[in-house]
């Protein structure tokens, strides 16, 4: 049985969706011969914590734990709440940040390069490289973000004969906050080389989306893999859905993520029709922008709204089971349109219409209208958004709501792994 080391940071207890992708993949990998090892931080600082996901992990994995320092402990000195929210990726526009938010963002896009875990980089190979040879491991695979962990694998690739996969959740330099971090231009200049290391002698490269990987290739000529995100039949229970016509977000709605066309639409639903406004109800769970939530209330929505707090995994796809509508918003810039969250299939076996909303020529977009699973729309579309909701509403009363997906089944997470087998595999053989 082939020995593959996952070097990851995300694992459970982590919570959000970093965690989810190599999670499921270890849960399959040994039905296809492959034994996987994982190894992640003893002492973390994760942003978001579930720890029923640890339920998930099975008894015969062996998963190995390192301390990690980490300097997001001491800029909780000076702010704990700018520092947790910047961890998570919420980062206001520039004429709405703090000083203490610029000065961080100053600090982390400067002076952790490429991220706050590059001091897990030179102890990680200094340990691996006793492990790996111990455990005659012959393939490595990084995940990133955090992209440092990258580095772990470029190191152990540049000192050991061995296969070296990077998996790219998210990409690199063209990721939709980067332009947010303050960076110089010489710390620009080396985020970029750093990239074009990793992407040239790593022996395989995955990615999530179609757009990554046309973007990669003009960097490497390196083999490029799309596995995207997937889904978990395991996950899924029958549910009765919500009595209200429910539209549900599920995760982080950041500032970016507030698409007025959407909500100008359904205010201009509840005010022309008393029937939808007696039984609409807007649901968001996870973290929302102050941003958000403003606009909301602006265009008189906050009545309708129903704010849920982060939610353990097994809760978040019981919600989305009972919803009638789930909304999916992606920030729209032209670096976003990459970007294909898992949820998006989570909401696809959920078996209940996707309304998304995102950038034109979006990735996402494309998986919508293959599956045919909802419908997308771009940041200028107002009055095919409301024509839509109508029919929706319509059918909600009549209750035929439902979603008539298709061709999902290459998206489940046994189908992914099979392809990651097979590129694992292929890759010991040409070593």
């Amino acid at each position: 049985m082939l020995k593959a080391l996952i070097i990851t940071y995300y694992w459970p207890p982590a919570g959000g969706p970093g965690v989810q992708r190599w999670l499921k993949f270890v849960k399959y990998l040994k039905e296809f011969d492959i034994e996987p090892i994982v190894y992640a931080p003893k002492n973390p600082t994760y942003p978001l914590e579930d720890d029923s996901l640890l339920t998930e992990i099975l008894d015969d994995i062996t998963a190995i734990k390192r301390p990690i320092f980490e300097p997001y402990r001491f800029a909780e000195i000076f702010s704990k709440k700018e520092t947790k929210t910047i961890s998570k990726g919420i980062i206001s526009g520039k004429e709405k940040q703090s000083l203490v938010q610029r000065i961080l963002l100053y600090i982390r896009g400067n002076f952790f390069i490429p991220d706050a875990r590059k001091f897990w980089v030179n102890p990680s190979v200094k340990y691996l490289k006793k492990y790996i040879s111990e455990h005659k491991i012959e393939t490595i695979i990084t995940t990133g973000p955090p992209h440092s962990v990258h580095l772990i694998g470029k190191k152990l690739k540049a000192q050991m004969k061995l296969n070296w996969v990077a998996d790219f959740r998210d990409p690199w330099t063209t990721i939709g906050y980067h332009d947010k971090l303050k960076l110089t231009t010489k710390s620009l200049l080396k985020h970029k080389e750093l990239e074009k290391e990793v992407l040239g002698n790593a022996d395989h490269i995955i990615v999530t989306s179609f757009t990554t990987k046309e973007e990669f290739q003009n960097i490497t000529n390196r083999p490029i893999s799309i596995i995207t995100n997937g889904y978990d039949f395991e996950d899924v229970e029958e549910v009765s859905l919500d009595q209200k016509f429910t539209i549900s977000h599920i995760g982080s709605l950041l500032s970016g993520r507030n698409p007025e066309n959407l909500w100008r639409a359904l205010a201009e639903l509840v005010e022309s029709d008393k029937e939808f406004a007696e039984w609409f109800r807007l649901k968001l769970v996870g973290t929302v922008s102050q941003d958000v939530l403003k606009t909301l209330h602006q265009y008189g929505l906050s009545q309708f709204l129903e704010l849920v707090d982060y939610v353990p995994h097994s809760e978040a796809v019981t919600i989305q089971k009972r919803s009638q509508v789930l909304l999916l918003i992606e920030i729209n810039s032209n670096e976003t349109k990459c970007i294909i969250p898992g949820k998006l299939f989570e909401y696809m076996v959920s078996k209940r219409p996707i309304l998304a909303v995102g950038p034109e020529n979006a990735d996402i977009s494309r998986i919508i209208s293959e599956t045919n699973s909802g419908s997308f729309f771009t940041y200028k579309d107002c009055e095919s958004i409301k024509l839509l909701l109508k029919e929706y509403f319509e059918q909600y009363k009549e209750q035929k709501l439902v979603s008539r997906v298709t061709g999902i089944e290459k998206y489940s997470r046994r189908e992914l792994t099979r392809s990651l087998a097979e590129i694992l595999k292929n890759i010991k053989q040409e070593l």
